[in-house]
């Protein structure tokens, strides 16, 4: 496990990469944001760039919109959760990002609070919020507790309930959600008091897999929710912060072992909360995080030494390379 920067790994001569972003899902901005950027840092590095802002395509309209590599910049369910990746499969090319087992194993937060746990990695305690129950006054878990949906990120649809009456409030919040959105599910997760810490892993599953220095993220509200991730400026992120003995490398080795529990293949971010006594518990993983102006995947192999170009650039040359190794 090392934290220098890989060396990029360049497409033939002539070789171009097909950038798409938007998607049908609520982070749909987002990934307009980091699609744009991406774009600009593969032609800044050289490699010719298709970029196509898409819905829901169908396997024909993916094929023809040229490119000799896919690089799917989309969040959310759609872009990120396998179903993308079913189309991907189906298209033969070379793609940036896990396939769709470990693209559906990640999107889901119990079914990688189950692989995290079953490798000795800590994380809260947490349920499935029985959303059809008319009489649950109480939570199952002791408060306080998070109620968030199970296949959403940027923090989308969260609740924190400190209080039993934040937790009355949020519920007829939650049945609408679903009732407006019925394929979402929610889960209840035990709030854990603490600082957040992500850190950022680079082909988990590659020969010289790369842990970036975790990120800590202080944000000037209570909750690091949508606004603070993306468009506030006050959130202070702090690149490889001072932490207890052998806490960088625990959160580092943990982040490695679970992506590769997963099976996932040239990025993915890992959260944790950082409690009062200094142990991370694991949030979440993410497979395609944002490349935005705010976003930390980028900031932490900029302290590397690897600029966007030459990140995306390699990239591009890891899925290149995974698809004529199979």
């Amino acid at each position: 496990m090392t934290t220098q920067a890989p060396h990029p790994k360049s497409l033939a001569n002539g070789a171009s990469a097909l950038v798409l972003g938007g998607g049908p899902d609520d982070e749909r901005e987002v990934s307009l944001n980091s699609s744009r950027a991406i774009a600009d840092a593969l032609e800044a590095a050289g490699i010719p760039v298709i970029y196509q802002v898409i819905d829901t395509p169908t396997a024909a309209q993916l094929k023809a919109m040229g490119g000799d590599v896919v690089v799917p910049v989309l969040h959310g369910p759609f872009g990120e959760g396998g179903q993308l990746q079913d189309l991907l499969e189906q298209d033969g090319r070379p793609y940036v990002g896990c396939g769709p087992l470990a693209a559906r194993l990640a999107m889901d937060k119990i079914a990688t609070k189950l692989a995290a746990a079953r490798i000795g990695i800590r994380t809260a305690p947490a349920g499935i919020f029985g959303g059809r129950d008319d009489h649950n006054p109480h939570s199952p878990i002791e408060l306080p507790v998070v109620l968030k949906p199970i296949h959403e990120g940027s923090s989308v649809g969260v609740h924190l309930c400190h209080t039993r009456s934040a937790w009355a409030e949020a519920i007829p919040q939650v049945r609408a959600d679903i009732a407006h959105h019925p394929a979402r599910v929610y889960m209840i997760e035990k709030l854990i008091p603490g600082s957040e810490l992500t850190v950022g892993v680079l082909d988990p599953a590659g020969p010289e897999p790369q842990v970036l220095p975790p990120i800590r993220i202080e944000p000037a509200v209570e909750f690091y929710d949508y606004q603070a991730k993306y468009t506030r400026d006050d959130t202070r992120y702090t690149v490889d912060p001072p932490l207890p003995p052998g806490g960088k490398e625990e959160i580092q080795r943990s982040s490695l072992a679970l992506a590769r529990e997963l099976g996932i293949r040239h990025l993915c971010r890992v959260d944790f909360l950082l409690d009062h006594d200094g142990r991370p518990w694991m949030l979440e993983v993410n497979t395609m995080p944002g490349f935005t102006s705010h976003s930390l995947l980028p900031m932490a192999a900029r302290a590397i030494g690897l600029d966007m170009p030459r990140l995306c650039a390699t990239l591009i040359g890891w899925a290149a390379r995974d698809r004529r190794a199979d």
